[in-house]
């Protein structure tokens, strides 16, 4: 678990669990383990499953140790998880990444049904990203399996999973914000009104979306007396054998390994193939950027508005933990599917729009913290960002100085000016009203929160290359 985030104390966004919950001691995160659990806990650990899970990658691992929460009554054991570099959400997450989560959710599955255990919660808030692997970190989501029981978890996995990948897939990739919408994903009934028809002809939507949903909107209606006899009566029609339920896993896994999503189409995701750079400006800014983080000596770098991450990975080619953001769908889908296929370390992509980041959300707007909540960060980078927050979406500079202080420690910020052609292309459709754009008013506005260290410009354009320190 991460070490950013929630001061000590109990994690905000763990409180329903009756199983335990995560707190941070000392700057350090455990989970305490309760005694209602215990005989679970005992099987995951003794039956072989926390060990096939944790040495396979796909759960995190932790040790027992002594210590004590702020409610040691009713406790069993206090374990420590291995940190995870930063905490992500499904909302933040490109097409891949949530596949790669739900497929990782089913192999899980099927590994805990060959040790007696089944997964009680299927929550995509369960999968964070590391080295660009999905891992499953609520090591209390294992129930010991009894025969001919249905799962528990498949609505919810169909909610947080199936459904907005089918929607993804079948009509636009940026309906996956609907996770931001609901929390415990997104509504069956929602989904299948916004699916087209044909989705009906395949089985596995049918099965598992359609049939589902009008299976809840069945007994929505239901209550008191009634409803606990049609409970009962739904259960005792419910039961699933071991291999009956291999299966339903099976049929989902089939489903979804079926929907794809292909980047293209959008703004910026051939970025780097439409910058005004040469080939030796674009060197000189690489060196600049390697230069400022030698100075800096980050641990953790946010590399916001980075596109395809060129430059995320001089950070995170040094040893730095660094997640690279942008809102462009494409950009972040390209990203990520090198990060998998090259198997690179310490880089997180994830789709954020700064105008409008990841807010507080959840009982009391904690259960899932705000982008700025998860900070701040050693060092932040904007490269080729600035003007596209000031010009395209009118946000003030000293506003923007004031969001990078609460961001981040350090600053490695990019001023283009107007002359630029990039800068041209966003005015080309609007007047410039823009009487304070310009480097002097710029520097005034930052040196109100930051030092500024060093400024240099960039080979063979009129861009400058700042580093900064918020005072």
């Amino acid at each position: 678990m991460t070490n950013k985030g929630f001061e000590d104390g109990s994690a905000p966004g763990s409180f329903r669990d009756p199983s335990g919950f995560v707190f941070r001691k000392g700057g350090v995160v455990y989970r305490q383990v309760n005694q209602v659990y215990q005989a679970h806990y005992d099987l995951l650990m003794g039956s072989g499953l926390y060990k096939a899970l944790a040495g396979g990658g796909l759960l995190v691992a932790h040790e027992e140790v002594r210590e004590t929460s702020q409610r040691p009554e009713g406790a069993y054991k206090v374990i420590r998880p291995e940190e995870i570099p930063f905490i992500s959400y499904p909302y933040e997450w490109c097409f891949s990444q949530l596949k790669d989560a739900a497929l990782a959710t089913l192999a899980i599955q099927d590994i805990a049904l060959a040790h007696g255990m089944v997964l009680k919660d299927a929550s995509a808030y369960n999968i964070q990203f590391v080295d660009g692997r999905p891992v499953f970190i609520d090591t209390l989501s294992f129930e010991t399996y009894g025969e001919g029981r249905p799962w528990v978890a498949y609505r919810q996995f169909c909610q947080h999973f199936l459904a907005p990948l089918a929607l993804m897939h079948y009509r636009d990739v940026r309906l996956a914000q609907l996770l931001r919408v609901y929390i415990d994903g997104v509504p069956l009934d929602l989904a299948k009104r916004l699916l087209p028809p044909r989705t009906r002809l395949n089985f596995g939507l049918l099965t598992h979306l359609h049939l589902h949903a009008a299976s809840q909107a069945k007994h929505a209606g239901d209550a008191g007396a009634a409803a606990t006899k049609a409970a009962k009566a739904r259960v005792a029609r419910g039961k699933v054998s071991r291999t009956g339920l291999l299966g339903i896993v099976d049929s989902l896994r089939g489903t979804i390994k079926k929907l794809e999503w292909t980047p293209a189409g959008t703004e910026w995701g051939d970025y780097y193939a439409d910058t005004n750079y040469s080939d030796d400006a674009l060197t000189a800014k690489r060196e600049l950027v390697a230069k400022f983080l030698e100075r800096i000596q980050p641990a953790s770098v946010w590399d916001l508005g980075a596109n395809t991450g060129m430059f995320s990975r001089i950070a995170s080619a040094r040893g730095c933990a660094t997640v690279a953001f942008d809102m462009d769908p494409a950009a972040v889908e390209k990203n990520y599917r090198q990060c998998r296929a090259k198997e690179e370390k310490g880089l997180l992509p994830l789709l954020m729009d700064l105008t409008n980041p990841s807010p507080g959300i959840g009982w009391n707007n904690e259960e899932r913290e705000s982008l700025l909540a998860r900070g701040p960060v050693d060092a932040a980078m904007a490269l080729a960002l600035v003007h596209h927050l000031a010009l395209s979406n009118n946000v003030p500079l000293n506003r923007i100085a004031d969001f990078f202080a609460c961001a981040c420690k350090a600053l490695i910020i990019e001023f283009v000016p107007k002359e630029d052609s990039q800068v041209q292309r966003l005015l080309a459709s609007r007047e410039d009203v823009f009487t304070d754009y310009y480097q002097a008013p710029f520097e005034t506005a930052f040196l109100r929160r930051f030092t500024i260290e060093a400024a240099a410009p960039v080979m063979g354009s009129r861009r400058v290359l700042y580093l900064m320190r918020r005072k």
